[in-house]
């Protein structure tokens, strides 16, 4: 049995951390063809975690292995579905992470992908709280 349809929910991928989400969309083929599966991945977007983040005014490091990662377009930069995420995370105000790398991030921009070992560097400039 097919379970192709001519209408589909629209889903997109978190740049942060890459999981599928809902975005309360409904895709309709035009023509009114069953062309359509259930679920319509379109593009990418932040889930509602990492939307209300960004709202907040941080910006997230996802940390990425290079080694496990595609290489980079002609342009050297790498495109989001290329980056293989480890899942380590660190969030920090907008004007934390200008002090701290010396590097104003777009106000558009809701994440920077960095290199295994920064976030752990981060947290050892950190103090302990005990």
């Amino acid at each position: 049995m097919d379970d192709k349809s001519h209408v589909s929910l629209e889903q997109q991928l978190c740049l942060v951390c890459g999981t599928a989400f809902d975005t309360g969309n409904i895709l309709l083929d035009r023509r009114l063809r069953a062309s359509m599966k259930h679920h319509t991945t379109t593009g990418w977007g932040l889930c509602p975690e990492h939307q209300r983040l960004f709202s907040e005014g941080f910006v997230t490091l996802v940390e990425c292995d290079p080694q496990r990662s595609g290489t980079p377009s002609g342009s050297g930069l790498i495109k989001p579905d290329q980056v293989y995420r480890t899942g380590r995370l660190a969030h920090l105000k907008r004007d934390a992470f200008a002090r701290v790398f010396n590097v104003p991030v777009a106000t558009e921009q809701p994440c920077v992908f960095v290199e295994l070992g920064v976030i752990e560097q981060l947290q050892a400039m950190v103090p302990a709280t005990d």
